[in-house]
């Protein structure tokens, strides 16, 4: 297999064409991002920890069923994928009260809720990636009524799937945000990553964090939290 030439760059990753008809290659970054944008820095190999992170949950959820774009890990810092377009929403899975939640509605962080909740925001860097609920969905056509129940469908398997896996390793996911990809086929498939970057994750006994938020909120040791999580995944 051949790489060719970029094809988009994100905050987190670089894709890239291949001489395979319908599959592109991740390259995962170790620049960081946070509120939006605003704050800008780098973690130390977190390009290699995510992609690491990233390959083995993928592999693990088409196990259980769950269809991702994921084909198989290249590199250090490099995954196969299948092509697909991107929908222009981001569904936050949330588990336990943290960040924007417990802002908006003042609920003390770490807050476990009574029942999962879903949201949406509109994926556009510009905007601010707003939230936005399923009535602007339909009406800004961003997705069809069925592909919408669909990705809720799949979101909340996955929220199950991936709370037992981290049960078993001594961590609470406590939220984590997901994206999904519709192939040449119309069919809709998860995408994007799942790592320190997109989940927030907390250490079941000490609740000490070991995600991006020690970046987003200055907390240091970051590359140490997310490589906490390397090590509890590969030794599970």
């Amino acid at each position: 297999m051949q790489k060719l030439e970029m094809l988009y760059e994100g905050k987190a990753k670089r894709v890239y064409k291949t001489d395979v008809d319908q599959e592109y290659i991740v390259d995962y970054k170790d620049d960081a991002t946070a509120l939006n944008g605003l704050k800008k820095g780098t973690i130390t190999d977190k390009g290699i920890m995510n992609n690491t992170i990233s390959s083995i949950l993928f592999e693990m959820l088409e196990g259980k069923g769950i269809k991702t774009h994921f084909i198989k890990k290249l590199s250090d810092r490099e995954m196969l994928v299948k092509k697909v377009t991107i929908v222009p929403l981001e569904v936050l899975v949330r588990n336990y009260a943290a960040g924007s939640l417990s802002k908006r509605y003042g609920i003390p962080e770490g807050t476990k809720m009574d029942n999962t909740i879903l949201e949406f925001c509109y994926k556009n860097d510009e905007l601010g990636d707003p939230f936005i609920n399923e009535y602007h969905i339909r009406a800004m056509k961003l997705a069809e009524e069925k592909d919408i129940r669909t990705i809720e469908n799949a979101a909340l398997r996955i929220n199950e799937i991936l709370i037992a896996f981290m049960k078993e390793i001594g961590i609470d996911l406590v939220d984590f945000k997901l994206e999904f990809g519709r192939t040449p086929e119309g069919e809709i498939i998860l995408a994007d990553e799942i790592s320190p970057d997109t989940c927030r994750l907390w250490d079941a006994e000490t609740h000490e964090k070991l995600d991006k938020d020690r970046f987003r909120r200055d907390m240091g040791k970051v590359e140490e939290g997310y490589m906490e999580v390397v090590r509890r995944i590969c030794e599970k």
